[in-house]
């Protein structure tokens, strides 16, 4: 290549060399790290759910108290959801990621160590508040990494980490049990394993395309044309300056917000309820659980994978953003609703699995939520707007949990919580339906 095929631009500020050569795809290395890493973060969270037969049964816990325990992981998730929203947007992101990664895998190990209900609930409340930078500083990063018609995959790839998780934290769970001798040396495990994830995600999404050593020339030059063609096209109409205000007045911020607090009440509850609600209905073992779950969030992972393949091909192919996301967010919304009311009526086992595994396949469609930050908000408030859909999402995993807890324990039945489930299913198919995708807030058409 001659000195003469060399050009230098600006990107992100910095004068880079500019190549013709094929473009690398690190975009699509950070987001597989990032599944990774949101599948590690829910064997984490879900490492309790699975245990809780047996851990309910030594501490002596009774629903109720094992439901604020659920609860409390909530509570510090979704404290921080804003905070780490506003932090993304001001610091590097990769960097807020790798570091609460770290931070929680080391929670996470002194869960195995507690001793009473008191101490489950600091404990539990602590990995919450360590976990809670992932999901809004993943919204940023797919504002940096990816263009507006690559976003449903990354969004799903991002998000399908939780039903991964979930899924193979079953067997991690009930093989770390039966190698370390129950299943506080599970705990221990999972933490030690998340430290570990944690250092190796540093390595590869630290930075931005501009920074990052491994993006090539051609790389690094798609990415800034398509993302300045995006945001700058919106600057150039938009209404001035875009502040508080004028989200806090969007209709589709807020039924954004109620969307992702309908399909969290529905996730949360089946994710820290599920594994009891077999046990005591299907009376099932430790190990039937985990195979279970398997089967279960494994249908949730494909789904979710199979949903942003959808919506970015559909994208490509022509289709409006507004066609696309409204018609599969509505589908899995009415699906998932259906799917858990006929979970309400039937007592076999074969089938319980079943319906669980098609609502799973559908709702996990809604990852596609994690593009809407991006899609309606100006560029440096990705992060605090991911921050706040989240924020009031997870509400609902600090209520969820509680209610389902005493439901269980005043009718010694899990009826009332799935038609629950079943009805927020329909709610979060009518928000989805009414949010303008394609106009960001503040930019005049």
């Amino acid at each position: 290549m001659t000195a003469s095929n060399v050009q230098t631009k600006r990107f992100s500020g910095q004068e880079v060399q500019l190549r013709p050569t094929k473009p690398t795809n690190v975009r699509w290395q950070v987001f597989i790290m990032l599944l990774i890493l949101v599948a590690i973060n829910y064997v984490d969270r879900s490492a309790l759910s699975i245990a809780l037969p047996a851990i309910t049964k030594d501490l002596n816990l009774d629903p109720a108290i094992t439901g604020v325990i659920l609860s409390s992981f909530f509570w510090g998730y979704t404290l921080m959801q804003i905070p780490s929203g506003w932090i993304s947007d001001r610091l590097k992101p990769a960097g807020v990621v790798a570091g609460a990664t770290l931070l929680w895998g080391t929670v996470q190990m002194f869960n195995g160590f507690v001793n009473s209900s008191k101490m489950f609930i600091v404990l539990r409340f602590l990995l919450g508040m360590a976990e809670a930078p992932v999901y809004p500083a993943g919204g940023k990063l797919q504002s940096i990494w990816l263009t507006s018609k690559e976003r449903g995959r990354g969004a799903t790839l991002l998000d399908s980490g939780s039903p991964l998780g979930t899924a193979i934290g079953g067997p991690i769970i009930v093989m770390f049990m039966a190698w370390f001798g129950g299943w506080r040396s599970a705990l221990i495990g999972t933490g030690v394993l998340t430290i570990v994830i944690g250092l190796l995600a540093w390595w590869v999404i630290r930075g931005n395309p501009a920074t990052n050593p491994r993006v090539n020339d051609a790389e690094r030059t798609y990415l800034e044309e398509e993302l300045n063609r995006e945001y700058r096209g919106d600057a150039a109409s938009s209404s001035g300056g875009v502040g508080i205000k004028q989200y806090a007045r969007s209709r589709s911020f807020w039924l954004m917000c109620v969307g992702w607090f309908a399909y969290c009440t529905v996730y949360y509850g089946l994710m820290t309820w599920g594994p009891m609600f077999l046990a005591k209905t299907q009376n099932l073992n430790i190990n039937s659980i985990g195979t279970s779950i398997f089967i279960i969030f494994g249908a949730g992972f494909v789904g979710e994978l199979i949903g942003g393949w959808i919506a970015d091909f559909w994208r490509q192919k022509g289709g409006s953003h507004n066609t696309v996301m409204r018609t599969l967010l509505s589908v899995a919304g009415i699906v998932t609703g259906i799917s858990i009311f006929l979970l309400g009526h039937i007592t076999s086992l074969q089938a319980a699995i079943t319906l669980l595994a098609i609502a799973l396949f559908f709702l996990r469609w809604t990852g596609l939520y994690l593009t809407v930050p991006a899609a309606i908000s100006q560029r440096q408030h990705v992060g605090m707007v991911a921050g706040c859909m989240s924020f009031l999402g997870n509400i609902s995993g600090i209520i969820t949990p509680i209610c389902i807890g005493f439901i269980v324990s005043a009718t010694n039945s899990y009826f009332i919580a799935l038609m629950l489930f079943a009805v927020t299913g329909f709610v979060l198919a009518v928000a989805s339906m009414l949010i303008n995708y394609a106009k960001k807030i503040g930019v005049e058409q």
